[in-house]
């Protein structure tokens, strides 16, 4: 698998959205688990965008969280995560 990199903004809302929260901390790291080992279906339900995101993918770490990433050429860059209405 390629190598993951966390966009500034990522790290921005991951500190303000999800570290606050020991639950959604625990439930990342049991989908990002998931995502390394290149598992796509549920309960990740890795699902293109499209829109002003288009080219870009999410995955779900709860039922509104989620993970907006994107594959580039050398690596797969996480760009942000929050809920639905959050990064959408």
């Amino acid at each position: 698998m390629r190598r993951i990199v966390f966009h500034k903004s990522f790290d921005k809302h991951y500190v303000k959205r999800i570290k606050p929260q020991p639950k959604l901390v625990k439930q990342f790291e049991e989908r990002y688990a998931l995502f390394l080992a290149g598992e796509l279906g549920y309960p990740l339900d890795d699902h293109p965008l499209w829109g002003k995101l288009a080219g870009k993918r999410a995955f779900s770490i709860t039922s509104d969280i989620r993970v907006v990433y994107e594959n580039q050429e050398d690596v797969i860059a996480f760009l942000d995560v929050g809920t639905h209405n959050q990064v959408y």
